[in-house]
């Protein structure tokens, strides 16, 4: 069984803890604000869609603060680090910028592939979902996007976060058999 470890990281009040939660089926989706401190780990299984071997895998979900005072302990976070998912507001203009900062701090300098990365534009209750095309830089529209709205389209935000995981757990296998193979040959 694949352990796969995600980061969700963003801007504050972006609804990274909401969607932690409700990923990992761990609390109830909504409450007052409650600014993430550090780093939170949540341990679930989760079924990856679309993935060669079908199998469940077992997913560490890091659900981190958006605080750019802790960004001396981001190399720590970003360790072995298998997937990234930035989430921002669509709704709050200086989000669209300050994604730009988290890719580049986040999956610019660690090399991951663009399946290994997922844009969720997480609309707030009541704000209303466009699917509307974002004004993205261009290396962030190369990058899968989703819209999520946990009040409108619960299961559609969990089977696309299940598509992400199924394309993250096929670069892990990929990565695993190209390094066995170097070690045989």
């Amino acid at each position: 069984m694949f352990k796969a470890k995600i980061l969700f990281i963003g801007p504050n009040e972006s609804g990274k803890t909401v969607l932690a939660n409700f990923l990992s089926d761990t609390a109830d989706v909504g409450g007052e604000y409650r600014p993430t401190q550090g780093v939170r780990i949540l341990e679930f299984e989760s079924q990856p869609e679309g993935s060669r071997d079908n199998a469940k895998c077992e997913v560490e979900l890091w659900d981190c603060s958006g605080d750019f005072r802790l960004e001396s302990c981001w190399p720590a976070l970003i360790k072995d680090s298998s997937g990234v998912v930035i989430i921002f507001n669509p709704d709050v203009p200086s989000h669209l910028k300050e994604i730009e900062t988290w890719h580049s701090m986040f999956i610019s300098s660690q090399g991951l592939q663009d399946n290994q990365c997922l844009l969720m534009a997480h609309h707030k209750p009541g704000s209303g979902v466009e699917d509307t095309r974002l004004p993205l830089a261009s290396h962030l529209g190369r990058l899968p996007l989703i819209h999520s709205n946990l009040e409108e389209e619960p299961e559609d935000v969990k089977q696309a976060f299940c598509r992400y995981l199924g394309s993250v757990v096929n670069t892990m296998s990929e990565s695993r058999e190209r390094e066995e193979m170097s070690i045989i040959t």
